[in-house]
């Protein structure tokens, strides 16, 4: 089977990197077409990953519209020269149109519920879109809902086991805590009219966290994590064993929130969106906490380093989840490999 894997931003990488492995090692032919987004083709790179560089995002609407177009040209014309079974994206409409002019099917894997805008213009031309069974929005009859979160694809135990030696280089010591911090540029089409913490904010909240330890820092803006005080950069691929081994992680978006909460983590996000998979961490699992108001940032966070259990406590909830859920990379391939089934209902 021939496969074309459109790859959008880094934490994609993660989502199908397993199940591209995968894949591979069972004979089937997978080409992965990448955007130049954040550290998403250093990370390709670092997992000896081999791609075809896709577009490049520029701020402006009229640049996301002539990327949208750009990026389906670029996969119609790969995709005619490597002849596809099927086209896998997160989502991705230039993905889902090429499909649809080469007469292939698209399978969709979405967690996004805000992200209406890029559901409207791929769901009538993918065949599947498959969701966390917590997705708040209902598809209709092309959704296929799994017990389970993205990130679990690259985080569940079998696919992931963290060592601290990985990260010991970076002038971190087990026995002084640390904490992740991570900022985002709201670049993304569903952050229109969305801002972060001002600078003040920032340097608020950097102080706080200095004053009980040290604090790895990661920015969409610098393209990469870096330990204060510290000038060497963390290799992009190394991300998940630091995040496993932090006192407490804050972001102002969701991704690393989940996947520091699927590693045991307490995490703070400050996104205003209120999706499926934020809500279920944090009112089934209370493994996150979800703050709107960035005035109340310090006091959550003075509050969760009180607790002297706070590690144990969170390492029970997460076994707890993992107990509910599944390995998504099996079901990732399971769906990949079984797509001839579902052909005729698209």
């Amino acid at each position: 089977m021939k496969i074309l894997v459109d790859i959008n931003h880094p934490s994609q990488v993660h989502l199908f990197k397993h199940a591209i492995r995968r894949l591979q090692a069972r004979n089937h032919s997978v080409l992965i077409i990448a955007r130049d987004k954040d550290v998403t083709l250093q990370l390709l790179e670092e997992y000896g990953f081999e791609y075809v560089p896709g577009t490049v995002r520029r701020p402006g609407l009229f640049n996301l519209l002539y990327e949208l177009f750009s990026k389906t040209l670029l996969i119609w014309r790969e995709s005619k020269k490597f002849d596809p079974d099927v086209f896998i994206s997160l989502g991705s409409p230039p993905a889902a149109w090429a499909a649809f002019l080469r007469g292939k099917p698209h399978l969709a894997f979405t967690d996004t519920e805000h992200s209406v805008e890029q559901l409207v213009l791929y769901k009538p031309f993918s065949m599947r879109i498959y969701t966390p069974d917590c997705f708040l929005l209902d598809l209709g009859v092309k959704q296929r809902r799994y017990a389970g979160y993205h990130e679990l694809a690259y985080l569940h135990p079998s696919q992931f086991t963290p060592s601290f030696e990985v990260i010991r280089e970076f002038g971190l010591s087990e026995e002084v805590p640390f904490f992740v911090v991570r900022f985002v540029s709201f670049s993304a089409t569903h952050d229109i009219r969305q801002t972060g913490l001002s600078l003040e904010e920032k340097d608020d909240l950097l102080k706080l966290l200095q004053s009980y330890g040290q604090v790895v820092v990661s920015s969409e803006a610098a393209k990469g994590m870096t330990v204060l005080g510290f000038s060497t950069q963390i290799p992009p691929s190394k991300m998940h064993h630091l995040l496993a081994y932090a006192a407490l992680f804050i972001g102002e978006g969701t991704t690393m929130a989940t996947e520091a909460a699927l590693l045991g983590i307490p995490a703070i996000t400050l996104t205003p969106h209120e999706g499926g998979n934020r809500l279920e961490l944090e009112n089934k699992y209370g493994l996150v906490r979800g703050i709107r108001d960035p005035h109340r940032l310090k006091a959550e966070v003075i509050k969760l380093l009180q607790d002297k259990d706070l590690k144990r406590h969170w390492q029970e909830k997460r076994a707890k989840l993992l107990s509910e859920k599944i390995d998504v990379t099996e079901f990732i391939v399971s769906q990949i490999e079984g797509f001839e089934n579902d052909k005729g209902a698209s």
